[in-house]
């Protein structure tokens, strides 16, 4: 698991959970016009998924088995890329509470690391893409030059998170990221580290923007916008 020989670009942006990578990888896709991937929303439909069947986190063989017989598709819709299962969108409840109190215990499985590794590399397969993670610039996509790492204090992620609605608690969410066995959260070798918690969206994007460009990204190529293709 870990290549990145497509002729499209991979750009990782990893951090913990309310560090603002998203907010920042949508915008940064946008302004490129790249494709936006949360890898997050995969592991989000798996669960889904596996709580529809009635199987729960625990029972390994069952998973494994149901992912088996799973038609799982990456497709893109107003530049973000969307997972849907059995021809099933399911995004209207990735942000179930029974979908937040058993994500992060499927995400620890291996086999659904290896099947959401599986659907990003065949979305670079077609596209310019600007992935989010936890493990994108460390395991998914290793050899990508376009690596950052999105933090915040523990302080402002609270807060964060709050006013998300989230009842999660940061403590406990970095700790399951950091200790987990299989692809743990760290920063990726070569990834740009970008404190977010005093600065706006549009500042880090920004800067990540101009390190791309010191990368040898050719902007010029890529032909920056406000808008997202399809929009």
């Amino acid at each position: 698991m870990g290549s990145c020989s497509s002729r499209y670009r991979v750009i990782a942006i990893d951090g913990p959970a309310a560090s603002g990578k998203s907010s920042v990888a949508r915008k940064l896709a946008r302004q490129l016009g790249f494709i936006y991937v949360n890898s997050g929303a995969i592991y989000r439909a798996i669960t889904w998924h596996l709580l529809q069947n009635r199987i729960r986190p625990e029972e390994g063989e069952r998973i494994a088995e149901a992912l088996a017989s799973a038609a799982l598709a990456c497709v893109v819709r107003d530049g973000e890329a969307r997972i849907v299962v059995d021809d099933v969108d399911p995004a209207e409840h990735l942000r179930d509470d029974r979908v937040n109190e058993s994500v992060s215990r499927v995400s620890k499985l291996p086999r659904v690391r290896e099947i959401v590794s599986e659907r990003l590399h065949d979305c670079a397969e077609e596209h310019h893409v600007v992935i989010e993670g936890r493990d994108i610039g460390s395991v998914v996509f290793p050899d990508t030059p376009y690596k950052f790492y999105i933090d915040a204090s523990p302080e402002v992620r609270l807060q964060r998170r709050a006013a998300q609605g989230e009842r999660d608690e940061i403590t406990i969410r970095d700790r399951d990221d950091v200790s987990r066995a299989v692809s743990p959260l760290v920063k990726a070798k070569g990834a740009h580290l970008i404190d977010t918690s005093h600065v706006t969206v549009e500042q880090v994007v920004t800067e990540i923007i101009m390190r791309l460009e010191q990368a040898g990204l050719p902007i010029g190529d890529v032909q920056i916008t406000n808008r997202a293709p399809g929009e």
